[in-house]
């Protein structure tokens, strides 16, 4: 009987030479999600403060309410600012939350990519949203810059369009899926997740679709918290 070789001092062992370390998803992402919340949050309470177009006392009045927006530019500037954060800071988190669902998930499931995209529509929402704000921002206050009617059409704006996180209950409604149905995330997660995200695609859904923006941040907001306490020790 041959008896087996030992093996040359100094050989390569991959599977002994390098030390082990947990891998995880990292939570990078999800303290993203916490700042783009944060911001989210922020520049929906500014978006409420440019409320020219919205005041009653000068209602239907063009040249009025133009002439308010003039005295809201540092509102402006803060919504600008804290929703331009947003939308670029969800364009991460989309990233994140695919890829931590897609960790625990069949190969095949559609859930990781239909939340990430619910995100992007978010993140799109926002962009848009701010768009047409150097042109109000620094031209509201200059003589014969602006027509009344446009200062009333932009108060509309700012209004709607940023608040437009349906997405994010879509994104929600994923999480909750791969929490509930496939318990691949915590249940509390699942729980919270179903009912915010079906109060904000309801919401969206309906003409009061506006609405789903007082929503939408908050649960980004809680579940990003429990996504960044629960992946500390994958970072």
């Amino acid at each position: 009987m041959a008896l087996s070789e030992a093996p040359p001092t100094g050989a390569h062992h991959p599977t002994t030479s390098r030390s082990t370390r947990a891998s995880g998803p990292g939570r990078g992402w999800a303290l993203a999600g916490i700042a783009a919340a944060v911001a989210g949050i922020a520049g929906i309470a500014a978006s409420m403060a440019i409320d020219a177009v919205y005041s009653k006392k000068i209602a239907g009045d063009a040249s009025a309410i133009e002439d308010k927006l003039a005295t809201q530019t540092a509102q402006m500037l803060v919504f600008h600012v804290t929703t331009m954060i947003a939308a670029l800071l969800l364009i991460v988190v989309a990233a994140g939350l695919r890829r931590r669902l897609a960790a625990g998930l069949p190969a095949d499931s559609l859930l990781p990519s239909v939340a990430g995209s619910g995100l992007l529509l978010v993140s799109v929402a926002g962009l848009l949203g701010t768009g047409l704000d150097t042109e109000f921002i620094f031209g509201v206050k200059e003589d014969n810059q602006l027509v009344p009617e446009a200062a009333v059409f932009f108060g509309h704006w700012v209004g709607t369009i940023p608040w437009l996180w349906v997405g994010a209950g879509v994104a929600a409604l994923c999480v909750a899926a791969a929490a509930l149905r496939h318990r691949v995330l915590p249940r509390w997660i699942g729980v919270v997740s179903l009912i915010l995200g079906g109060i904000i695609t309801l919401l969206g859904i309906s003409p009061l679709q506006y609405m789903a923006g007082m929503v939408g941040p908050i649960w980004l907001l809680v579940v990003s918290i429990g996504f960044a306490a629960r992946d500390r020790e994958s970072v």
